[in-house]
């Protein structure tokens, strides 16, 4: 009789090492991957000083504080050049010279996204108006609106873009 005791009692504090071991193991994981060498700070945590620093001052003020550039003065509302067109707050890609268009508005015009997961649609009711605001989903920055008066032939909308949030990929650095 004392021996199968022992036995169930042996059993029994073995489970409970393991169980207690294993959850453990499971927690020190989970800590380490939370320190700071380990965590990665969200783009869209940052604060204004952070973008401050990092871009130019109508990069900022389109990018952070969601202004607008004049028309037709922007670095690629005539650009012609094939390639990718990538956020100029953190690099995101965005948008392809195959989608662009002269629109006639003064602005880059797309008639669809590279990556429909690269941006976020917002609906803007700032300046009186009711529009949808494109957001660089990785860093937050505002890049413009997007329109329903694109060509028809192909998705009909029209995502008018500030050239100050993008950059061509050959003017990369």
């Amino acid at each position: 009789m004392v021996p199968k005791l022992v036995n169930k009692i042996i059993i029994y504090l073995a489970s409970l090492l393991m169980f207690y071991g294993a959850a453990i193991a499971e927690e020190k994981v989970a800590m380490s991957k939370d320190t700071p060498t380990n965590r990665t700070e969200s783009l869209r945590d940052k604060d204004d000083s952070y973008w401050k620093d990092k871009l130019s001052p109508e990069q900022f003020s389109v990018c952070r504080e969601a202004g607008t550039e004049r028309p037709f003065t922007g670095k690629y509302w005539d650009e012609k050049r094939p390639g990718m067109y990538y956020c100029s707050a953190c690099g995101a890609q965005l948008f392809s010279s195959d989608t662009k268009y002269d629109s006639g508005s003064g602005w880059p015009s797309f008639y669809d996204v590279a990556d429909p997961n690269a941006v976020e649609l917002k609906r803007d009711t700032t300046h009186g108006m009711i529009r949808t605001e494109v957001i660089c989903k990785k860093c937050g920055a505002h890049l413009g609106h997007v329109f329903d008066d694109g060509p028809r032939d192909k998705t009909g909308k029209r995502y008018c873009i500030n050239s100050v949030s993008l950059m061509h990929e050959k003017d990369k650095k």
